[in-house]
Formats: structure tokens, C-alpha cells, sequence
């Protein structure tokens, strides 16, 4: 005998009744921005930026502070571009949780526009070395202030961390673009390579420079090595240096050997650096016999 045909569960009625009033509470998408912003300003961020960072020739609008949170906000909801802002514009409450609204595309790109100096690239055009094709330009004042901003931030946090170890992390990385002023970069993408300067033990940036894809991480790092050092609290009892073959360069290494080393802190930096496979470390590992060779780990990664 067959069973009585029940009733399928898709053909019942809802379980709850739709309201056709609309809603008058004030609702957001991004409730977890708050904790990032309150962070921020216990940090005091817009008051380092007001006194380090004046770009602004009119008094209306946002002021600078209110434009940097503004980017720091878009950069945690994961915007990858100026357009996002208008999305970011259109959620009333979050400008009901921050107090202020976030600029529209073209405001933060106006703000972004008082960061570039024609001036520094065509200068650093000019001083390239024959056969030399890529070149750093230098900052202007605003783009050192907002370094200046950074600093003073990476110093607060090592001392409410009580951190007195600092081991520097230095190393570039690809940003891919499509605009027409991007480089091709060593992997074949047009874009930029800005060189990131980590302090290891707190997982924070601590100094940068922005690059165009076409610099090597072996051009000039020890400006951007100087300033990570510098920026660290005072007080620290160990430091130390690590980096890749791109930071196989004479001036960085010797920098670091130095105790005396002008524009860093004085006394012993530890450092570990990967040599770069030359001709002659290429004869000295294949000279070496296999008898002295030691694994580095014993867990079965290789390296």
C-alpha cells in the first residue's frame, strides 16, 4: 500500500508576518568600525594630524584629521578605491556612530592630489644616473608629515606594550594597478612596490616609502631602515634586523655593522640578511662537502 501524500513544508504558510512599515531606527552594515575609530583617537590621531599635517587652503569642508580617519576607515572595510567612499557616504548610521560623514570620491581625491609633487619626480628625473631608469622621488611636506604622524603613533604603542625588543622586518611588496603612470614591476604586472618597514613584535608598520613597480627592494633601503630605528620608543634593550636578499646591500650592512652608525641608534643591531646566489657563494656551496651540511629544521619543512 502506498503512504498518504503529506503536505510539503514549502507549500505551508510563513511562520512570521512581513511588517510593510518601514523601519525608523537609524541601521549600518559596519558595526564594527567604532572599536578601529576609538582606537585611533585614543591614540590621539586627529591631534597628531593637526599639527603635522596642513594641506588645506580654505577653512570649509573637512579638515585634515577628519579626512585621514576617513581613509583609515575605508581602508578597514576594505575599499580599493575612491568610488567606495560614496557607498561609505550613503550609510546614515555610520556617520551617526563617528560623528562626522566621510568625504565623497572626489573631495578624497582633491586631499590625496596635495600629497604629489610634479616637482620631487621631475627632480629625481633629472638626477638619474646614466643608464639608470628607476629613481625615488622625495617627499614634500605634507607626505613627511603624515610619516611624522605614524611615528609618534608607533611610539605610544610601544610604550603603553612596555615592548623593549624591536626586530625591524624590511620588505617590498606589489601592488598591481591598471593606471597609465604604473611600472612594470619584476613579476610582470604593471603597478607599484613600496618598501614596508615592520616592527615584528607588535606586527606595525613603522616606516615606508612608496615606490613605482619598476624600483628594486636592492635600490637605496637604508633611508627607510634609518627611519624605522629612528621611530622607535626610547629605552629598547635588543634590536635587531632582518631582510631578504634585496637588502643585500653594501651601505645597509655596513650601517648595521657600524655602533657608531650615524642617523640610528647607537650600540649592537643583530641582523640576518639572505645573501644573494652569486658566482663565487655559488663555488663556495658546491665546494662545501655534503658531510657538513645541517638540517635547519627537524619537522620535515624544507627550506
Amino acid at each position: 500500500m502506498k503512504g498518504k501524500n503529506k503536505p510539503s513544508p514549502a507549500a505551508g504558510e510563513f511562520l512570521f508576518e512581513i511588517d510593510s512599515e518601514p523601519l525608523e531606527e537609524c541601521l549600518t552594515a559596519w558595526g564594527g568600525v567604532p572599536l578601529l575609530v576609538r582606537a585611533a583617537r585614543s591614540l590621539d590621531l586627529p591631534g597628531l594630524v593637526q599639527g603635522h599635517v596642513q594641506v588645506k587652503q580654505r577653512e570649509r569642508g573637512f579638515g585634515e584629521a577628519t579626512y585621514v580617519e576617513s581613509f583609515l576607515i575605508l581602508n578597514a572595510v576594505g575599499g580599493d578605491c575612491l568610488e567606495d567612499f560614496d557607498q561609505l557616504r550613503e550609510d546614515g548610521g555610520l556617520k551617526e556612530m563617528l560623528g562626522h560623514e566621510v568625504p565623497s570620491a572626489e573631495a578624497a581625491r582633491k586631499f590625496l592630489y596635495q600629497f604629489h609633487d610634479e616637482k620631487k619626480i621631475e627632480q629625481a628625473q633629472q638626477e638619474l644616473a646614466p643608464g639608470q631608469v628607476s629613481y625615488i622621488p622625495g617627499e614634500n611636506a605634507a607626505l613627511a608629515g603624515l610619516g611624522r604622524v605614524n611615528e609618534a603613533m608607533v611610539r605610544e604603542l610601544g610604550r603603553r606594550c612596555g615592548q623593549k625588543i624591536a626586530t625591524i622586518d624590511v620588505d617590498g611588496t606589489i601592488i598591481e594597478s591598471c593606471k597609465r603612470e604604473a611600472k612594470l614591476t619584476y613579476e610582470g604586472t604593471t603597478g607599484y612596490q613600496p618598501l614596508l618597514a615592520l616592527w615584528a613584535e607588535l606586527n606595525v608598520v613603522v616606516a615606508e616609502e612608496f615606490r613605482d613597480g619598476n624600483v628594486p627592494g636592492l635600490q637605496a633601503p637604508l633611508p627607510v631602515t634609518q627611519r624605522a630605528f629612528q621611530a622607535l620608543p626610547e629605552g629598547m634593550k635588543e634590536l635587531y634586523f632582518r631582510g631578504d636578499s634585496a637588502c643585500d646591500e653594501d651601505q645597509l650592512l655596513t650601517w648595521l655593522r657600524d655602533e657608531k652608525r650615524p642617523g640610528g641608534p647607537q650600540g649592537r643591531i643583530g641582523f640576518a640578511v639572505s645573501a644573494r646566489m652569486n658566482a663565487a657563494l655559488r663555488e663556495e656551496v658546491l665546494a662545501t662537502p655534503q658531510a657538513q651540511w645541517q638540517p635547519y629544521k627537524e619537522d620535515g619543512v624544507t627550506i
